[in-house]
């Protein structure tokens, strides 16, 4: 769980987008490519953080779920509902990453708070997601880029608020963000004149 919604307002450009927009995946896609490495050299890892134990965090784990269910992807995406990334192996999964990965872009992936009437927007911007410090956990800032779903209302008992947020809510906009990035992916290397099926993999590490 991310931190409230105004956390990165003053510090980089942040894109605001209601999930029920009927544009609202394709608005996401057009606003993380801008974001994206101008080379397809830099491999592309989506870091979707949270957990299926509290429904307003389960935002990270179902985005991770639905693009791992697409195909033809080559952005590598970590946290899922099978295999989810939280706070008790965040660290674990970062260095995993790293030692996957020459010099990947990481765009983090995660739960917010914020103003009820901000509820159902998404957010994508520059700059890392603050894992848990929604509530008041201290771990390591996730990301180059961030893509962030505020899924309920911040300000007391926010504990307790993720785990009365509503599901079907949280589903609804997991499924545009996994639609968002799922387009971007194709745009991405499509420009680059890169088909999705004959690409092997990015420049990942061996052994």
């Amino acid at each position: 769980m991310n931190l409230k919604s105004s956390l990165f307002e003053s510090k980089n450009r942040t894109s605001r987008i209601l999930y029920e927009d009927l544009d609202a995946s394709r608005k996401i896609s057009q606003e993380l490519l801008s974001l994206l490495p101008e080379t397809h050299l830099q491999p592309i890892v989506v870091v979707c953080i949270g957990t299926d134990r509290s429904t307003g965090d389960s935002l990270g784990p179902l985005v991770g779920t639905f693009l791992n269910e697409k195909s033809a992807s080559r952005f590598h995406v970590y946290g899922t509902l099978d295999d989810p990334i939280h706070a008790m192996n965040l660290e674990e999964k970062l260095s995993e990453i790293q030692n996957n990965h020459v010099d990947p872009f990481i765009i983090g992936v995660d739960a917010c708070l914020g103003r009820l009437k901000s509820v159902g927007i998404v957010q994508i911007g520059e700059g890392p997601v603050k894992p848990g410090a929604g509530v008041n956990k201290d771990l390591p800032a996730v990301g180059n880029a961030h893509i962030t779903g505020i899924v309920n209302v911040s300000g007391f008992m926010e504990f307790m608020v993720l785990q009365n947020t509503r599901l079907n809510l949280v589903l609804k906009m997991a499924r545009t963000i996994a639609n968002g990035i799922h387009y971007a992916n194709s745009q991405y290397y499509r420009k680059r004149g890169l088909s999705p099926l004959n690409w092997a993999f990015d420049q990942e590490k061996t052994p």
